[in-house]
């Protein structure tokens, strides 16, 4: 049987290329053109004279991705769960299931028929799904310009840097790719500039003043140093006044050793009882 497949392959390829002409979704099958079968499905029977090809749907669990002539549909990949696989896509009659590790895992080798576990992402560096599914052999990529990673994980990925500008607010510090922006408000920034030009300024007002206080006092005590004249000496004597005049010079007198005062030009009178 196998022999005989062989010597009609063999004599339909040497017919003459102008003999026979299929369209792309045909093939040649003794001398004659034959509907490939759909994507989904299967070949039953070849065409004949009368009949065409006959085609029938995939089984459960099988799928076939193109146009075909093939008899038999290609079975479903299976998700093994021992190996750390999980169904990341269903399969059906057109496409086969699509497996994935588990979060934390990536394939072992190209083919993805095991999983071993990630190492940690470090600081700077985040997870990349994308290249677990791709099948790399490291999930970790440093981050890129505006993101950031901060932890040491196997599925955090890198995040991007708050914005500033978006909440109204100022950029104090920018990020880094293992820190995120540091953000202020307008009113805080404002200030940190008045501040200090207000102190200065304040600063320069008392200096100014301590100096007109200071030469005001010099230039008020200049002239009263010059009225006062010679240290000691009274700058405006003391005149003598209309009552000072008036007064007569007390003299004093002893009396018994005790001294007495007695008006000038009064004659000293004393009673003899009072001089024994």
């Amino acid at each position: 049987m196998n022999s005989q497949v062989l010597l009609s392959c063999f004599f339909q390829c040497w017919e003459p290329a102008d003999a026979l002409t299929c369209f792309d979704k045909q093939y040649i099958y003794k001398g004659r053109c034959c509907n490939r079968c759909r994507p989904g499905e299967k070949l039953m029977s070849e065409c004949q004279e009368t009949e065409d090809s006959v085609c029938v749907p995939c089984e459960s669990g099988h799928y076939q991705p193109s146009w075909t002539k093939e008899k038999h549909c290609a079975p479903h990949d299976i998700c093994e769960s021992n190996a750390g696989l999980i169904e990341k896509i269903k399969g059906n009659v057109t496409h086969n299931t699509v497996c994935q590790c588990r979060a934390g895992t990536h394939c072992s080798d190209i083919s993805c028929q095991t999983c071993v576990e990630n190492q940690p992402c470090q600081l700077g560096s985040g997870f990349v799904a994308a290249k677990a599914m791709e099948r790399m052999s490291s999930p970790c990529e440093p981050c890129a310009e505006g993101t950031f990673s901060n932890v040491s994980s196997k599925t955090e990925p890198c995040y991007p840097w708050t914005s500033c500008e978006e909440k109204g607010l100022l950029v104090k510090v920018k990020g880094t790719n293992s820190s995120d922006v540091i953000c202020e408000s307008s009113r805080r920034s404002s200030l940190s500039v008045l501040i200090p030009i207000t102190a200065a300024v304040v600063t320069c007002l008392v200096g100014v003043c301590i100096y007109c206080l200071v030469h005001t006092d010099s230039r008020r005590r200049g002239p009263k140093e010059i009225e006062a004249g010679e240290p000691g000496e009274s700058p405006h004597p003391q005149q003598p006044t209309e009552q000072d005049e008036n007064v007569l010079p007390v003299q004093e007198t002893l009396l018994r050793g005790q001294p007495v005062a007695q008006e000038d030009g009064k004659e000293s009178r004393i009673s003899e009882q009072e001089m024994l």
